[in-house]
């Protein structure tokens, strides 16, 4: 530990403090990065964890997320390119593979603005769907748009990728601490003297700065260490298996080539291909009720998405996946949704502007 920064001695009861030049709090998806970014780059880093290392009570748990370039606001297409180059790095650097990569299928009805967006900041070419994927998957209605970046898409294997970039930031020298919940954050002396960060077993850690990346905690966290209000709202969402209709297993996997998709419209649904769980396809919903990430309601949570997406698949896939008893498999996920379905990335204060 002493390579990563000074530790005090001390006596029983007695607080512990290490210096580091950044603490990222929040072990998800994107604190895992932040500080696999920051080590690469030399830092010395201190990575806290609230809950045990890889649990599934937050965002970036599961073994499937979808990566496409088809976003309807231009500033996200040039991110995701550079992102994909960036998790080749890692990869090559960790000697295993967490991106499986596969086409995306854009579709719904032409009117839909977003749609269109999607499919020209994505590079998209539309196309005939009588002949994709063994023919006749989607029933699709006329005046629908079906648009395909042949390499835009690509599953995720999320927690095998959290793994992996904590993995990666150890080698680099940083420090990872699971079960150390936050309840203090504070900037002394007008940020010259550093953040300091305390936990509620009495822990104080030291460092220049401090990266809060705690996903549907980030307004409780920052409300109660900075009196701030940042309108970010958890939803309780579904992921939800449907089985794939005997004798198309194969037709919808990620070996044959089969796409993510997102169908817009009402609902607005999206897929990735059958990968993780074999004779299973993930269709979701994109959405779900507002919930409180301490008090989720882990039986009926998640409102009609099951419903939503069943009436979908009856009417775009009903020759190939069955929704007789619902899905298979329903795991509880948290979306952390802004208004304008952005991301929060500033300094507290709002040095960004």
């Amino acid at each position: 530990m002493a390579a990563h920064g000074d530790v005090v001695s001390h006596a029983a009861g007695v607080r512990r403090r290490l210096d580091f030049d950044v603490i990222v709090v929040g072990a998800g998806i994107m604190g895992s990065c932040a500080a696999h970014a920051a080590a690469c780059r030399g830092a010395r880093v201190l990575l806290l964890e609230r809950f045990d290392l890889l649990h599934h009570l937050g965002s970036s748990h599961g073994h499937s997320r979808t990566i496409r370039d088809a976003y309807p606001k231009a500033r996200y297409p040039p991110m995701v390119r550079l992102a994909r180059r960036l998790w080749g790095d890692a990869q090559a650097d960790a000697g295993y593979r967490v991106l499986t990569p596969s086409p995306h299928l854009s579709m719904g009805p032409r009117s839909n603005a977003a749609l269109l967006a999607a499919v020209e900041n994505g590079g998209a070419a539309e196309v005939d769907m009588g002949g994709r994927w063994g023919g006749g998957v989607f029933r699709v209605p006329d005046g629908w748009v079906t648009a395909v970046s042949e390499l835009g898409g690509g599953v995720l294997d999320a927690t095998k990728a959290v793994a992996m970039f904590q993995a990666l930031a150890v080698k680099k020298g940083a420090v990872v601490r699971d079960n150390k919940e936050v309840v203090g954050i504070v900037n002394k002396d007008g940020g010259g003297a550093g953040v300091w960060v305390t936990t509620s077993d009495g822990e104080e850690f030291h460092a220049a700065k401090c990266i809060v990346t705690v996903g549907a905690w980030t307004s409780k966290l920052v409300r109660s260490v900075a009196g701030l209000e940042l309108p970010i709202q958890p939803l309780h969402m579904l992921t939800l298996y449907w089985k794939i209709k005997p004798g198309h297993e194969r037709e919808l996997t990620a070996a044959a080539g089969f796409p993510t998709f997102s169908s817009y419209g009402d609902p607005h649904v999206y897929s990735t291909p059958s990968l993780e769980l074999p004779g299973l396809i993930k269709i979701n919903y994109d959405g779900g009720p507002p919930c409180d990430p301490n008090s989720r309601d882990w039986v009926s949570g998640g409102g009609d998405a099951a419903d939503r997406v069943a009436r979908w698949i009856e009417e775009f896939m009903p020759g190939h996946v069955v929704t007789v008893g619902g899905p298979v498999v329903r795991q509880s996920c948290m979306y952390s949704m802004t208004p304008d379905k952005d991301f929060v990335i500033d300094f507290l204060g709002g040095e960004f502007g």
